[in-house]
C-alpha cells in the first residue's frame, strides 16, 4: 500500500500540472457513467486521461489511442467507485489519527516534515484536502481487500506439507521471473459470444506483440488489470509465488518471449517473460536479537512526550549506567516488558520498515535514538547477530504465508471480477 500511496502523489501532481495548462479550455462537465450510487464525471475522467498519457510518455511507451485509453481508465474508475461504495456500506471507516499517522509515514519516506510535505504539495498546485482524501481512500480500499478476501483465504496443512517437498526435490537454485502481463477479463457467467470476444481481444494482443508491437503500448490498451498503465508490469515474482498458470508457462520461456493466451476464471492472460535469473535455494539469512522499550502516544501522550520520555531512558541507560532490561520491565508499552523488551532472533521483514531500517544499522550492544513506527515510538539495543538457515517452524510458516499470496492474487481478481458483475453499472461515454 505504501508504493500505491507514494505513486498516488505524483499522479495528483501531474494532474494539477494538466488544469494550470489547460486555463484556457472551458469544459461543460457531464457524466460518463453511474455506478451504483455515484457518478463518474468527464472531468474526472480527463483528468486521469491526461495523467496516464503524460505517465506512458515519461516511460517512453507509445500512446495508444486515445478510445482506447479512455475505455481503460473508465473500467477502473468504475471499479474504484465500486469499492469505494461497498466499504462505506459495511462500515469501514478511516479514523482521523490513523489517517495523520498515514500522511505522516508518507512525508517521512519522502524525507520531510509533514509540514514541509504539505507545502511540497500545494506548491505543485495539489490541495492538500484533496490528497488527504485519496489517501484515506486507498486505505479504505486496502482494509476493504483484506476483509473480503485476503483473512478469507485457507491454507490447509497438507498443502504446506507438498510445498516444502516440492521444494526440498528442487535442486540448486529456484527461478525468479520479471513478467509483464495483459489481462482480458471475463464477466461472471459469461455467454459464449462474450467468451468468444474477449478471446479474440487477447489474440490480437497476442498477435500485435509477436509482431513487434511494444508490449506496453498494448497493456495499455487492452489489458484490463490494474498494472496496465505500467506496461503491465508484475515485477520480479518467485515461481513460488506466480499463480500456477502463469508459472507452467514461463518455465518453458527465453527472455523477451510472450506466451500463448492463458485462460482462468477471471479471464484471458497473455504473459510477456522480460527477464529471468536464480536464486539460491536454502540460504542462510542474517538474524538479529534485538529488545526495544515502546512508548505509545494517546490523546495524554504525545508525540514529542514519548519522543523526550525515550531520549530521558537513553541518557539513563548510555550514560548513567541503567540497566535496559529493568527500564523495559517498568516502561514499556508492549507485551515484550515481562521479557526486559527481549523481541528474540528477527528475521528480514518480521518488522514494520521503520523499524527495521533503524534495526539493521546498529552494531551489537549500540542502543538507537528514539524511532517512531505506526505502534509509537520505540528504544531498541541490538544484542547479536547471525547468519543461520530457518528452523522447520520457520519454514512452514515462510511457506503458509507464499501459499496464501499466491492464492489470495487470484482471489482477488476474482472478487473484483464478481463485484463488477454485481454492480449497476450505466454507461454514457459514447453520449457525446
Amino acid at each position: 500500500m505504501r508504493a500505491l500511496i507514494l505513486a498516488l502523489a505524483l499522479a495528483l501532481c501531474g494532474v494539477a500540472q494538466a488544469q494550470k495548462a489547460a486555463q484556457k479550455i472551458v469544459l461543460v462537465d457531464r457524466i460518463v457513467a453511474v455506478v451504483g450510487k455515484e457518478v463518474v464525471t468527464m472531468s474526472e475522467l480527463a483528468e486521469r486521461r491526461d495523467y496516464a498519457e503524460r505517465q506512458l510518455r515519461r516511460q517512453g511507451t507509445p500512446l495508444p489511442e486515445r478510445t482506447l485509453l479512455e475505455r481503460q481508465i473508465l473500467e477502473r474508475l468504475i471499479l474504484d467507485k465500486a469499492q469505494v461504495q461497498l466499504a462505506r456500506d459495511n462500515g469501514i471507516r478511516v479514523e482521523e489519527i490513523q489517517l495523520d499517522r498515514a500522511l505522516e509515514r508518507i512525508a517521512e519516506n519522502n524525507r520531510m516534515t509533514l509540514a514541509a510535505f504539505r507545502q511540497a504539495l500545494e506548491k505543485d498546485g495539489v490541495p492538500f484536502g484533496k490528497f488527504r482524501d485519496e489517501v484515506r481512500q486507498q486505505i479504505q480500499l486496502q482494509r476493504l481487500r483484506e476483509r473480503e478476501v485476503d483473512d478469507r483465504i485457507e491454507v490447509s496443512d497438507s498443502e504446506i506439507d507438498l510445498y516444502l517437498e516440492e521444494a526440498k526435490l528442487a535442486s540448486g537454485a529456484r527461478s525468479e521471473y520479471n513478467l509483464a502481463h495483459i489481462l482480458v477479463r471475463l464477466p461472471e457467467q459469461a455467454s459464449p459470444e462474450t467468451i468468444e470476444q474477449a478471446r479474440a481481444r487477447a489474440d490480437k494482443a497476442r498477435a500485435e506483440a509477436l509482431a513487434g508491437a511494444d508490449f506496453a503500448k498494448l497493456a495499455a490498451s487492452y489489458s484490463d488489470g490494474p498494472d496496465a498503465l505500467q506496461g503491465g508490469l508484475i515485477g520480479w515474482r518467485a515461481e513460488d509465488r506466480l499463480p500456477e498458470i502463469f508459472a507452467a508457462a514461463v518455465r518453458a520461456m527465453r527472455a523477451g518471449e510472450v506466451s500463448a493466451v492463458l485462460r482462468s476464471p477471471g479471464g484471458f492472460h497473455v504473459l510477456k517473460l522480460v527477464d529471468r535469473r536464480g536464486a539460491e535455494q536454502g540460504a542462510a539469512v542474517e538474524q538479529i536479537r534485538v529488545r526495544h522499550i515502546l512508548v505509545r502516544t494517546s490523546e495524554l501522550v504525545s508525540e514529542e512526550d514519548a519522543r523526550r520520555r525515550l531520549a530521558d531512558l537513553r541518557e539513563r541507560i548510555v550514560t548513567g549506567g541503567a540497566d535496559f532490561a529493568e527500564l523495559a520491565r517498568l516502561h514499556s508499552q508492549d507485551g515484550s516488558a515481562a521479557r526486559g523488551g527481549e523481541l528474540g532472533w528477527v528475521l528480514p521483514g518480521d518488522t514494520v520498515p521503520e523499524f527495521e531500517r533503524v534495526m539493521v544499522s546498529l552494531k551489537p550492544g549500540e542502543i538507537s535514538q528514539p524511532v517512531k513506527s505506526p505502534f509509537g515510538w520505540h528504544l531498541m539495543q541490538v544484542l547479536e547477530r547471525r547468519a543461520a538457515g530457518l528452523t522447520l517452524e520457520r519454514r512452514r510458516m515462510q511457506a503458509r504465508q507464499v501459499l496464501k499470496e499466491r492464492k489470495a492474487d487470484e482471489a482477488y481478481q476474482e472478487w473484483l471480477r464478481q463485484l463488477r458483475d454485481r454492480v449497476y453499472v450505466e454507461m454514457r461515454l459514447e453520449d457525446r
